[in-house]
């Protein structure tokens, strides 16, 4: 069967050191019967290796291999694959082919590896064909996807037993993963929530890249001269989690909706008081319209000069990508805003339809103001020069909003409002509202964070 491999047509870029790739190297020379025994075997556990590592950084479970056929279907870039993600039926000659790649991949998902493993006298095949996975923290793979590989891997599993035909088998797997595609996409960029990203010398390392056993674009996605990593353990918070804010809430929410409606959207800068949920409401929304294709990519300060590649990069993908930027903030003698300035409004390139900069700052202004430039005003004139230069950035986003700290009776609502999430917590509510003030009085001032810190800690005592 790995034969075959040599005859697939649009899903032909499996990557020189795919496990599919190598194993049809190794099955290759096994047939020939001119073969070293120890050395192939020692490759053989090679493989089963680089398998192991995929299975444990994905989630798969019960037949290993299965999973990983299943996982290469769905993070395969080609023409066809990425013109499903961008809603573009697919006829004519292209479906031929497609059609003819499944036979192949029917066959390799159902390979039998036991003559392999009875001459050789080995049985990791068998092991990680029939395997119980040790439960994991979800922190260490994204439970979304994992969940994905698994379900479609199931779905092709029984496609195949039920057809009466490898052809009738082929399209039954055509049509799951054309819906595959169409409802989450292709590659890592189709498959996880929010990235953050890599330049420079360490951009294709060893660990990341040749030893994982996957192509360059299945364990991450390459842009040009940018590498975007999957940040797997995202906060699953909501909007409605954050307390108060409603007016602010509603404007991001009605700004981001009419970003993935394709009406227009502005920038946004979220400012204002530390601990008051700016943050918060940026991540809630990759949890709220991840499904409407709204992906999230974290950018530093120290990245700013990457902007116009990532954007370049993701610019005709066929999702919404938020570049969200946390506690932006620049000293006098900083100049990386002027790359951002520049991105924004005021390049020669156009910043495309399906990317917006969100950014939160305890700054109104973004860059330090001196004594010195609150003085500088010259006579039939505002501000000077450096005031204004100062004061460009913040004018480039469209909209601005404001999270100040809560008074008394808000920052109440808050405590009380988490509290009721915890009914572990037995103590009443006058009870608790006396403790939160002691707490806030020396932990900060009021904020929800000092609110949630506070919950957490009656949580913790009382558990």
């Amino acid at each position: 069967m790995f034969k075959d491999l040599s005859r697939l047509v649009m899903y032909r870029e499996l990557g020189q050191d795919s496990i599919i790739t190598k194993l049809g190297e190794i099955i290759r020379e096994f047939d020939s019967r001119e073969y070293d025994k120890e050395n192939l075997v020692s490759r053989i556990y090679e493989e089963i290796h680089k398998l192991l590592k995929v299975a444990t950084s994905y989630g798969f479970d019960r037949n290993l291999w299965q999973d990983y056929v299943t996982f290469v279907l769905m993070t395969n870039e080609n023409p066809f694959s990425l013109t499903c993600e961008r809603k573009v039926a697919e006829d004519g000659s292209v479906s031929s082919f497609v059609l003819h790649d499944m036979e192949i991949f029917n066959r390799l998902f159902n390979y039998d590896f036991s003559r392999l493993e009875k001459t050789l006298a080995i049985n990791c095949f068998s092991v990680v064909m029939n395997y119980n996975s040790i439960e994991k923290r979800q922190q260490m793979f994204n439970k979304g996807v994992s969940q994905r590989i698994r379900d479609l891997s199931d779905k092709i599993r029984e496609g195949i037993e039920s057809s009466k035909d490898e052809k009738a088998a082929a399209e039954n797997t055509f049509k799951l993963i054309l819906d595959f595609y169409r409802d989450y996409g292709v590659g890592m960029i189709g498959l996880n929530k929010a990235f953050r990203t890599i330049s420079g010398p360490n951009l294709r390392n060893e660990d990341n890249f040749s030893r994982s056993g996957l192509s360059s674009s299945w364990n991450t996605y390459y842009g040009e001269d940018i590498q975007f990593i999957p940040i797997n353990n995202t906060d699953d918070v909501k909007l409605s989690d954050l307390i108060g804010y409603d007016i602010q809430k509603k404007k991001l929410r009605d700004n981001t909706e009419a970003f993935l409606a394709g009406k227009p959207a502005s920038n946004v800068l979220l400012f204002g008081d530390a601990g008051t949920g700016k943050s918060t409401s940026i991540k809630a929304l990759i949890t709220e319209y991840y499904d409407q294709g709204l992906r999230m990519i974290e950018l530093y300060k120290h990245q700013m000069r990457d902007l116009s590649t990532i954007i370049s990069s993701v610019k005709s993908r066929n999702y919404k990508f938020i570049i969200y930027m946390d506690d932006l903030s620049f000293e006098e003698n900083e100049t990386e805003y002027k790359y951002l300035k520049a991105v924004i409004e005021g390049g020669l390139e156009t910043r495309p339809d399906n990317v917006l900069i969100y950014a939160t700052s305890n700054r109104r202004n973004l860059i330090r103001e001196t004594w010195n430039d609150i003085n500088d005003i010259e006579l039939d004139k505002h501000h000077s020069d450096t005031v204004q230069e100062k004061l460009s950035l913040v004018s480039r986003f469209g909209i601005t909003i404001g999270y100040i700290r809560p008074d008394k009776k808000a920052f109440e609502a808050i405590v009380s409002g988490i509290a009721a999430r915890h009914p572990e917590i037995k103590m009443s509510r006058e009870e608790l509202l006396k403790e939160a003030t002691k707490w806030e009085v020396s932990h900060g001032g009021m904020s929800g964070r000092v609110a949630q810190q506070f919950i957490d800690y009656i949580v913790s005592i009382h558990s």
